[in-house]
Protein backbone atom coordinates (compact mmCIF):
# COMPACT_ATOMS: atom_id res chain seq x y z
CA UNK A 1 0.00 0.00 0.00
CA UNK A 2 1.51 3.21 -1.09
CA UNK A 3 2.36 5.87 2.06
CA UNK A 4 -0.10 7.80 3.54
CA UNK A 5 -0.45 11.34 1.94
CA UNK A 6 1.45 10.11 -1.44
CA UNK A 7 -1.21 10.80 -3.29
CA UNK A 8 -3.21 13.33 -1.45
CA UNK A 9 -5.37 14.89 -4.34
CA UNK A 10 -3.14 18.31 -3.93
CA UNK A 11 -0.80 17.85 -1.13
CA UNK A 12 0.95 20.85 -2.08
CA UNK A 13 -1.98 23.19 -1.67
CA UNK A 14 -3.00 21.49 1.17
CA UNK A 15 0.42 22.24 3.01
CA UNK A 16 0.07 25.80 1.98
CA UNK A 17 -3.42 26.00 3.45
CA UNK A 18 -2.43 24.27 6.58
CA UNK A 19 1.03 26.42 6.92
CA UNK A 20 -1.00 29.88 6.68
CA UNK A 21 -3.67 28.77 9.65
CA UNK A 22 -1.06 27.66 11.89
CA UNK A 23 1.04 31.28 10.78
CA UNK A 24 -1.95 33.07 11.88
CA UNK A 25 -2.22 31.02 15.03
CA UNK A 26 1.43 30.78 15.76
CA UNK A 27 3.17 33.06 13.81
CA UNK A 28 5.45 32.55 10.87
CA UNK A 29 8.35 30.91 12.85
CA UNK A 30 5.82 28.84 16.04
CA UNK A 31 5.42 26.07 13.55
CA UNK A 32 7.15 22.73 12.38
CA UNK A 33 6.94 21.25 9.05
CA UNK A 34 5.35 18.42 10.93
CA UNK A 35 2.69 20.58 12.55
CA UNK A 36 1.48 21.31 8.92
CA UNK A 37 1.98 18.30 7.69
CA UNK A 38 -0.26 16.64 10.48
CA UNK A 39 -2.93 19.42 9.33
CA UNK A 40 -3.35 18.58 5.94
CA UNK A 41 -3.66 15.09 6.82
CA UNK A 42 -0.02 13.62 5.74
CA UNK A 43 2.68 12.22 7.03
CA UNK A 44 5.72 14.50 7.47
CA UNK A 45 8.21 12.74 5.30
CA UNK A 46 5.30 13.58 2.33
CA UNK A 47 5.96 17.24 2.97
CA UNK A 48 9.57 16.83 1.62
CA UNK A 49 8.16 16.11 -1.68
CA UNK A 50 7.18 19.38 -2.29
CA UNK A 51 9.00 21.44 0.10
CA UNK A 52 12.54 21.82 1.48
CA UNK A 53 12.17 22.79 4.88
CA UNK A 54 9.66 25.56 6.25
CA UNK A 55 11.28 28.16 4.61
CA UNK A 56 10.62 27.11 1.23
CA UNK A 57 6.43 26.36 2.21
CA UNK A 58 6.16 30.05 3.75
CA UNK A 59 7.97 31.23 0.55
CA UNK A 60 5.27 29.28 -1.06
CA UNK A 61 2.86 31.04 0.82
CA UNK A 62 4.26 34.56 0.14
CA UNK A 63 4.04 34.21 -3.37
CA UNK A 64 0.43 33.60 -3.63
CA UNK A 65 -0.22 36.26 -1.36
CA UNK A 66 1.47 38.65 -4.14
CA UNK A 67 -0.47 37.39 -6.86
CA UNK A 68 -3.62 38.02 -4.91
CA UNK A 69 -2.01 41.41 -3.10
CA UNK A 70 -0.94 42.70 -7.23
CA UNK A 71 -5.05 41.32 -8.21
CA UNK A 72 -5.97 43.40 -5.88
CA UNK A 73 -3.95 46.65 -6.40
CA UNK A 74 -4.38 46.42 -10.12
CA UNK A 75 -8.82 46.20 -9.80
CA UNK A 76 -8.19 49.64 -7.70
CA UNK A 77 -5.95 50.81 -9.85
CA UNK A 78 -8.48 50.33 -13.18
CA UNK A 79 -11.65 50.67 -11.20
CA UNK A 80 -11.05 54.63 -10.46
CA UNK A 81 -9.10 55.26 -13.94
CA UNK A 82 -8.77 58.05 -15.66
CA UNK A 83 -8.44 59.80 -12.27
CA UNK A 84 -4.85 59.82 -11.43
CA UNK A 85 -5.93 60.89 -8.10
CA UNK A 86 -8.31 58.03 -7.13
CA UNK A 87 -6.26 55.17 -8.88
CA UNK A 88 -3.55 56.15 -6.23
CA UNK A 89 -5.54 56.55 -2.96
CA UNK A 90 -7.63 53.22 -4.24
CA UNK A 91 -4.20 51.18 -4.15
CA UNK A 92 -3.30 52.53 -0.50
CA UNK A 93 -6.67 51.36 0.39
CA UNK A 94 -6.46 47.97 -1.41
CA UNK A 95 -3.03 47.56 0.94
CA UNK A 96 -5.71 47.59 4.13
CA UNK A 97 -8.18 45.35 2.77
CA UNK A 98 -5.72 42.79 1.60
CA UNK A 99 -4.41 42.98 5.32
CA UNK A 100 -7.33 42.72 6.93
CA UNK A 101 -8.54 39.50 4.69
CA UNK A 102 -5.53 37.61 4.10
CA UNK A 103 -3.86 37.74 7.72
CA UNK A 104 -1.70 34.76 6.98
CA UNK A 105 -0.79 35.51 3.70
CA UNK A 106 0.14 39.05 4.82
CA UNK A 107 2.52 37.62 7.51
CA UNK A 108 4.33 35.35 5.64
CA UNK A 109 4.85 38.33 2.99
CA UNK A 110 6.18 40.67 5.31
CA UNK A 111 6.85 39.47 8.80
CA UNK A 112 8.09 35.84 8.10
CA UNK A 113 11.39 37.13 7.13
CA UNK A 114 11.86 35.15 4.08
CA UNK A 115 13.43 36.96 1.57
CA UNK A 116 11.34 37.97 -1.54
CA UNK A 117 14.21 37.00 -3.58
CA UNK A 118 14.33 33.40 -2.17
CA UNK A 119 13.11 32.11 -5.72
CA UNK A 120 12.34 33.69 -8.86
CA UNK A 121 8.76 33.05 -9.07
CA UNK A 122 8.23 34.78 -5.12
CA UNK A 123 11.09 38.06 -6.69
CA UNK A 124 8.23 38.11 -9.95
CA UNK A 125 5.32 38.44 -7.62
CA UNK A 126 6.54 40.64 -5.44
CA UNK A 127 7.69 42.96 -8.46
CA UNK A 128 4.80 42.78 -9.78
CA UNK A 129 2.63 44.51 -6.87
CA UNK A 130 5.13 47.23 -6.25
CA UNK A 131 5.04 48.15 -10.10
CA UNK A 132 1.29 48.75 -9.97
CA UNK A 133 1.60 51.03 -7.32
CA UNK A 134 4.72 52.25 -8.84
CA UNK A 135 2.56 53.08 -12.03
CA UNK A 136 -0.43 55.00 -9.81
CA UNK A 137 2.78 57.53 -8.31
CA UNK A 138 3.88 57.67 -11.57
CA UNK A 139 0.57 58.62 -13.14
CA UNK A 140 -0.14 60.82 -10.37
CA UNK A 141 3.68 62.37 -10.20
CA UNK A 142 2.74 64.03 -13.65
CA UNK A 143 0.85 66.66 -11.86
CA UNK A 144 3.90 68.11 -10.08
CA UNK A 145 6.67 69.87 -11.83
CA UNK A 146 9.34 67.98 -13.15
CA UNK A 147 12.17 69.76 -10.70
CA UNK A 148 10.19 69.08 -7.62
CA UNK A 149 8.93 65.21 -8.74
CA UNK A 150 10.04 62.76 -6.49
CA UNK A 151 11.31 59.27 -8.15
CA UNK A 152 8.05 57.25 -8.32
CA UNK A 153 9.73 54.46 -6.77
CA UNK A 154 9.99 56.81 -3.91
CA UNK A 155 6.61 58.16 -3.92
CA UNK A 156 4.81 54.75 -3.92
CA UNK A 157 8.06 53.82 -0.89
CA UNK A 158 6.53 56.15 1.15
CA UNK A 159 3.25 55.28 0.87
CA UNK A 160 3.83 51.72 1.21
CA UNK A 161 5.82 52.37 4.93
CA UNK A 162 2.51 54.20 5.72
CA UNK A 163 0.31 51.56 4.87
CA UNK A 164 2.35 49.24 6.79
CA UNK A 165 3.05 51.46 9.33
CA UNK A 166 -1.01 51.47 10.44
CA UNK A 167 -1.33 47.92 9.60
CA UNK A 168 1.02 46.87 12.12
CA UNK A 169 0.51 49.04 14.31
CA UNK A 170 -3.47 49.53 14.84
CA UNK A 171 -5.27 46.62 11.99
CA UNK A 172 -4.10 43.61 13.83
CA UNK A 173 -4.94 43.93 17.09
CA UNK A 174 -1.22 44.59 18.20
CA UNK A 175 -1.09 44.41 21.49
CA UNK A 176 -1.42 47.82 23.47
CA UNK A 177 -1.58 49.73 19.76
CA UNK A 178 -5.19 51.31 20.44
CA UNK A 179 -5.80 54.14 18.06
CA UNK A 180 -8.89 56.55 18.85
CA UNK A 181 -9.64 56.37 14.89
CA UNK A 182 -9.88 53.48 12.51
CA UNK A 183 -6.98 53.03 11.10
CA UNK A 184 -9.08 53.34 7.59
CA UNK A 185 -9.30 56.80 8.66
CA UNK A 186 -5.53 57.25 10.01
CA UNK A 187 -4.33 55.94 6.49
CA UNK A 188 -6.59 58.24 4.50
CA UNK A 189 -5.63 61.23 6.34
CA UNK A 190 -1.81 60.26 6.65
CA UNK A 191 -1.89 59.93 2.49
CA UNK A 192 -3.72 63.07 2.83
CA UNK A 193 -1.50 65.26 4.15
CA UNK A 194 1.40 64.06 2.18
CA UNK A 195 -0.25 64.78 -0.96
CA UNK A 196 -0.73 67.60 0.34
CA UNK A 197 2.91 68.00 0.75
CA UNK A 198 3.34 67.87 -2.70
CA UNK A 199 0.85 70.05 -3.68
CA UNK A 200 -0.97 67.86 -5.39
CA UNK A 201 -4.08 68.11 -3.84
CA UNK A 202 -5.52 71.58 -1.99
CA UNK A 203 -4.69 72.27 1.48
CA UNK A 204 -7.32 72.63 4.19
CA UNK A 205 -9.13 75.62 4.13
Amino acid sequence: MPKRGYHHGNLRQALVEAALQLIEAKGPTGFTLSEAAKKAGVTPAAVYRHFEGREDLIAEAARQGYVMFADLMQHAYEKYQPSALAAFEATGRAYLAFARKHPGHYIAMFESGVSVNRTPELADAAARARAILERAAADLSQHIPEHKRPPASMFSAHVLAMSHGVVELYARNSPGATSPFPPEDLLESGIGIYLRGLGLIEPDS
